[in-house]
């Protein structure tokens, strides 16, 4: 190791790492306890095998892909496949104060957990063989450019001015239309909408709990270092949550009559969702801004939107991410400030009425992207596999026994 190595980042990134690493674990529980029961472990089951699948594909190829020497702006090439090259010690292009292969493994669990949000969008109807091929190829040939595109040395969107702090676009937006393209394809569950309430609320709960604790890790840790500017990405990750879960309860109260634990920890992810590519550029201000505005707009598409157009996103992935991650992409134009991170720019609200537009181009190229790619991943997979189950018997980790609670628990 060299001398640039600092011991305290270097401290908070393998916290950091473990505290995202955490998150899947947590979406487990979320996504679990919103589907019926006979359904749990397999949902369980289809986010930890991705804990395995795509830390393989990230340290073969995926990580090369993804962050190594650029080749035309669009993709890393396959010069690190294997972790070639990639030691101990630091890389100044992305960290220069911690070893390359900490910033290697903190990007891995990103990777890990954005095809994992897509699951909530088909929740209960694709068969595992086809969970695990589409997974493998999404992540390789979706995710990967587009970290690439945003987050990589010499990336086109990067080179842009776009401005994504945590992966507002490179996770959200893109799981998210990822996961509109699956309900489309994949089609309705059997009697939709008429369909059995979560199962488990605590679940879910304690999984939203879990995911807002390692989001500290996800927000704060992008800045790679223990610095003032994780300290400023970690009071914006919390305020955001907080105001979106109070926007979305009390318009909650106000058109259903009273606020749920549902909508309480729907809120939370949407606000966090909301704050992700913002984090590290605006003020605590505007991260409750972000966020208060995430709920309400995210309550719209789950509650509204989705029962006006009849598609089947079961537990709502793009609804509060897809939708959420738009959201935040385009207020980072609004409130983002070089105040916070000298290294960023201005949004609008600050006089840069160009980072508005800068957003918005790359929030329509990825989405458009993420949509049309993820839409024939589907149909290729369909031809050769077959995505849905043709049996309930057929999902991996089945219970078959039968509960049913109120998914609306009084909270106030």
């Amino acid at each position: 190791m060299t001398e640039t190595i600092n011991s305290g980042d270097t401290a908070w990134m393998i916290v950091s790492t473990a505290l995202v690493m955490l998150m899947t674990p947590g979406l487990a529980f979320f996504y679990g306890g919103l589907v019926r029961r006979k359904n749990v472990l397999s949902i369980m089951m289809q986010c930890f095998m991705l804990i395995g699948v795509i830390s393989v594909q990230w340290v073969l190829f995926g990580y090369s892909l993804a962050f190594g020497p650029d080749h035309g702006g669009v993709i890393g090439g396959l010069s690190w496949a294997g972790l070639n090259g990639v030691g101990l010690e630091a890389n100044p292009d992305y960290a220069a104060t911690i070893p390359h292969q900490l910033f290697m493994v903190f990007q891995m669990m990103f990777a890990v957990i954005t095809p994992a949000l897509i699951i909530g969008a088909f929740a209960e109807r694709m068969k595992f063989s086809a969970f695990l091929v589409f997974s493998i190829l999404w992540t390789t040939i979706v995710y990967d450019p587009m970290a690439h595109w945003i987050w990589g040395v010499g990336g086109f969107l990067r080179e842009y001015g776009a401005l994504d702090f945590a992966g507002g676009t490179v996770v959200h937006i893109n799981a998210g239309m990822a996961a509109l393209a699956a309900a489309l394809v994949i089609g309705k569950r059997r009697g939709y909408p008429e369909v059995s309430p979560p199962h488990n609320l605590p679940f879910a709960i304690l999984g939203a709990a879990l995911l807002w604790f390692g989001w500290f890790g996800f927000n704060a840790g992008s800045a790679l270092s223990a610095n003032g500017l994780s300290v400023s990405a970690f009071v914006a990750t919390h305020m955001a949550a907080a105001a979106a879960a109070v926007a979305w309860a009390v318009l909650e109260w106000i058109t259903r009559k009273r606020p749920t634990a549902l909508g309480l920890i729907s809120g939370v992810v949407a606000g966090l969702v909301a704050v992700t590519p913002a984090a590290g550029f605006v003020t605590p201000l505007g991260a409750m801004a972000i966020g208060a505005l995430a709920g309400l707009v995210c309550y719209v598409a789950v509650v509204v939107v989705k029962r006006k157009l009849g598609y089947d996103d079961s537990l709502d992935a793009f609804g509060v991410h897809g939708v959420g991650g738009m959201v935040g992409a385009l207020l980072t134009g609004l409130w983002a400030t070089t105040v916070v991170n000298p290294a960023a720019a201005d949004g609008l609200f600050h006089g840069n009425s160009k980072q508005l537009l800068l957003q918005f181009v790359a929030l329509i190229g990825c989405a458009a992207y993420s949509f049309v790619l993820s839409f024939g991943l589907l149909k290729l997979v369909d031809k050769f596999i077959g995505l849905r189950v043709e049996s309930e018997k057929e999902n991996i980790g089945l219970d078959l026994t039968q509960h049913s609670e109120s998914a609306y628990t009084v909270v106030g």
